[in-house]
């Protein structure tokens, strides 16, 4: 006999069936109670993104890979949201940015999508995996070197975080005075913490970068797709930089944070070198974006059973939908944490290089690392998209950076964090006005 899941603590299960809310500390500290009860009632449930934003969130395995290979009935365009067109999403709310109509790949339909994701998907495939990897390792020996010699860190916030940043600015070509503004909008728009501003701001450096690349094209990813032959204008340009820098790197963090997680507190994984079966089980069992790819139904119809009306935010639980097969997938790939159909994540592939060679380099410059707090003190990232921690504080044994990695001391090691701006200002005026954020210092690093 099947016992029914207890509702878990602050879900509103316990009193009138409301929308189950995903942006509480309670759903952030055990997400996956929430799942369990959610899918005992259904493969698709009510929740709420956050004050004012409700959506219904499908958590059965089928019923979303139904729905991601259905592009003719649940549509991607947010101007079809209906919730949006009649103005009852508030303006200020901290999810908007990640929901609002955007020109790119990911928010159109049909021959537009096609256009722009081949666009995309040409313009990434240009990128060598010889040098990808020689990247990795030059920001890896970055990274570690500012910490090696303490015998402490937090994987977080001082590996995991800025590792996907400083990878993305150099593979699109970002000089520092842009890259440093183009780290602060990514992530503030995925900490829900002043987004609108962070936005603008990330919106801005990359229409400098546009430009930049418009006059003086180079070997990266912004003048690839520039000289493509879809012939992207600039806002559809700007667009697509958004979505590819702050959609990648986010995850990315979240997978490098994860899959160090997952090696430091299974013993199966721990030590043992498999890091390739320890990534795709992170991907089966806390795959980074949680809760997303946003739909909305062209007309009335189900999923699974459960109706929804034409207009409606629906979203896919990657990660409830994986642990309904987690425990029988092994170390297969056919999870759901790239998403699948028309509109499956693109670059997987450089992910996946990425994450495995920066956790081995971490692990064979650091090779007494391990988790300095016990696993259940660790705090994960409220909000209802990302699975994240918020800390990841590990120990081992000092080692002196190498030469050639020093860290370049005179420079601050935090991020500056600009307002939005109020004009449009040349990006050498507000270099010149600003102090050099981590990718200044990096690029300084880099050239010795």
């Amino acid at each position: 006999m099947t016992t029914a899941p207890v509702p878990p603590p602050g879900c509103p299960a316990h009193d009138s069936g409301q929308p189950v809310p995903l942006h509480t500390a309670q759903f952030a500290a055990d997400p996956h109670a929430f799942y369990a009860y959610m899918r005992h009632h259904g493969p698709a449930t009510p929740v709420e993104l956050a004050p004012g934003v409700e959506a219904t969130l499908v958590t059965d395995y089928g019923a979303a890979l139904d729905l991601l290979q259905n592009p003719a009935v649940f549509r991607k365009d947010p101007h079809g949201w209906q919730a949006l067109s009649e103005g009852r999403i508030p303006a200020d709310s901290p999810v908007l940015p990640l929901l609002a109509p955007r020109p790119n790949c990911m928010f159109t339909d049909g021959a537009p999508h096609l256009r722009l994701r081949q666009a995309v998907t040409d313009s990434l495939a240009r990128i060598s995996d010889i040098q990808l990897s020689r990247n990795v390792e030059r920001v890896a020996e970055y990274l570690i070197a500012q910490f090696s010699a303490r015998g402490s860190a937090d994987l977080l916030n001082d590996y995991a975080k800025p590792f996907p940043l400083f990878m993305f600015n150099e593979l699109f070509g970002c000089p520092p005075e842009i890259g440093d503004r183009v780290m602060f909008g990514i992530g503030g728009m995925f900490d829900g913490v002043n987004a609108e501003q962070a936005n603008q701001v990330l919106v801005q450096a990359v229409g400098e970068l546009v430009a930049l690349k418009r006059d003086q094209p180079g070997e990266d990813v912004t003048s690839w797709l520039m000289e493509h032959p879809a012939q992207l204008n600039d806002m559809e340009m700007v667009h697509q930089l958004v979505l590819l820098l702050g959609a990648g790197a986010e995850p990315l963090r979240g997978l490098l944070g994860n899959t160090l997680h997952h090696v430091f507190t299974n013993e199966r994984f721990a030590r043992s070198g498999l890091l390739d079966e320890a990534l795709d089980d992170t991907l089966w069992r806390n795959p980074p974006m949680a809760n997303y790819a946003p739909h909305y139904p062209a007309v009335d119809t189900d999923v699974a059973g459960h109706k929804v009306r034409a207009g409606e935010l629906v979203m896919v639980s990657f990660a409830a939908a994986n642990a309904s097969l987690a425990d029988q997938a092994g170390s297969n790939r056919s999870h759901l944490a790239w998403s699948a159909g028309p509109h499956a994540c693109p670059s997987k592939d450089p992910a996946r290089l990425i994450t495995l060679t920066a956790i081995e380099h971490l692990l064979n410059e650091l090779p007494d690392v391990e988790l300095a707090v016990p696993e259940e003190s660790l705090a994960w990232r409220p909000g209802p998209f990302n699975r994240a921690l918020a800390q990841l504080p590990v120990r081992f044994g000092p080692v002196k950076p190498r030469a050639s990695a020093q860290p370049q001391t005179q420079q601050p090691e935090t991020p500056r964090q600009p307002q939005a701006p109020q004009r449009s200002v040349p990006s050498t005026e507000q270099g010149n006005a600003k102090r050099p954020g981590r990718w200044s210092a990096f690029l300084t690093w880099l050239q010795g």
